[in-house]
């Protein structure tokens, strides 16, 4: 299955390793140095010229991406099916 992020940027959802939102993660101190690294490493793909509102974490191959959205991370999530997976007894 894929997963629209964005203008038009389609991904994978087997890549997927998390979908995180901005405001809440970014209070984070490591969140921040995470995304810093990311920015340095050139592993940052911005999806939106927009106020990123998320983050998406992807395993492509052999390197890690981070995707910026300005779609909410719940909205993602519950595109992605990730919801039904974590609530499912």
């Amino acid at each position: 299955m894929y997963l629209y992020l964005g203008q038009t940027t389609v991904i994978n959802t087997l890549d997927v390793i998390g979908i995180f939102d901005l405001d809440n993660t970014s209070t984070s101190r490591l969140t921040r140095q995470f995304l810093r690294e990311a920015q340095k490493k050139g592993r940052i793909v911005e999806v939106t010229s927009e106020i990123p509102k998320s983050f998406v974490l992807c395993q492509e191959k052999d390197a890690t991406k981070v995707y910026l959205s300005q779609i909410a991370a719940a909205t993602l999530k519950k595109r992605a099916g990730f919801l039904r997976e974590l609530t499912a007894p």
